[in-house]
C-alpha cells in the first residue's frame, strides 16, 4: 500500500506536533511518604519496599524529561499520641528528627537538595495544594505509599489545583499493607479521572 504524498506529509507534521507538545509539557513526580517508618520502621510493610527500584526509575526518567522532583513528607511531634490522627492510628512514626521521618533506602539517593519538600502533619498537605496552582504542570505523575490514604489524599487535592492537567500514577509504584483497599482506591482514582496505568 502505497501513501498519498500529501497524507504521508500530514502525519510527519503530526507526528512533529505531538512531539514539540510532549517536549515543551511541564511534568512533575510527586513522591509520597516514601520514608522509613512507612516502608521498614514502625508502619512498614513489605510490598512498601520492593517499590523502591520503581521509584527510583520514575524520579531519574522525569529528571531526564526535565521535570520537577516533589517529597511529601509526613511529619508529626512527639505529642503525635495526643492528636486526633495519633488517638485513631496510635503507632508513632515520622517523628522528625528521627531515622524513621527520612526518605527510605535507595530512593534517598536520588533525592537532590534542589528538589522541592512539603512536610505535613495529616494526609494532604496543603503547601503541595498551594504550589500546585501556581506551578502550571501539564503532567503530575505520583507514587509512593500509603495507596489508599495519603497517595489517594494527594492525588484528589493535585487534581483540585489542576483539573485540566493530566494526573496519573503507575499501579507498579504504590501500594498498601491491605490488597483489597489498594484495588479499591485504584478504582476509585481511576473514576475521578485519574489515569492508572501498568494495573495488572
Amino acid at each position: 500500500m502505497h501513501l498519498h504524498s500529501g497524507v504521508f506529509k500530514g502525519i510527519i507534521v503530526v507526528i512533529i506536533i505531538i512531539g514539540v507538545w510532549g517536549a515543551d509539557m511541564k511534568r512533575c513526580l510527586i513522591v509520597v511518604d516514601y520514608q522509613n517508618d512507612f516502608v521498614s520502621g514502625s508502619l512498614g510493610f513489605e510490598k512498601a519496599k520492593a517499590l523502591d527500584g520503581c521509584i527510583c526509575e520514575k524520579i531519574r526518567e522525569c529528571r531526564k524529561a526535565g521535570g520537577d522532583i516533589l517529597f511529601t513528607m509526613d511529619t508529626h511531634g512527639r505529642d503525635y499520641l495526643k492528636t486526633r490522627e495519633g488517638r485513631s492510628i496510635p503507632v508513632e512514626h515520622c517523628i522528625k528528627g528521627t531515622n524513621g521521618h527520612c526518605l527510605y533506602g535507595n530512593t534517598a539517593q536520588e533525592a537532590r537538595e534542589e528538589d522541592l519538600y512539603f512536610e505535613k502533619s495529616t494526609y494532604g498537605s496543603d503547601a503541595l495544594y498551594e504550589y500546585l496552582k501556581t506551578a502550571a504542570y501539564d503532567s503530575i505523575e505520583l507514587c509512593g505509599v500509603v495507596s489508599n490514604i495519603c497517595v489517594l489524599s494527594n492525588a484528589v487535592l493535585a487534581k483540585t489545583a489542576l483539573p485540566e492537567s493530566e494526573i496519573k500514577i503507575d499501579a507498579r509504584c504504590t501500594a498498601s499493607n491491605d490488597d483489597r483497599l489498594n484495588e479499591e482506591v485504584l478504582d476509585v482514582l481511576a473514576s475521578i479521572n485519574v489515569e492508572i496505568t501498568n494495573r495488572v
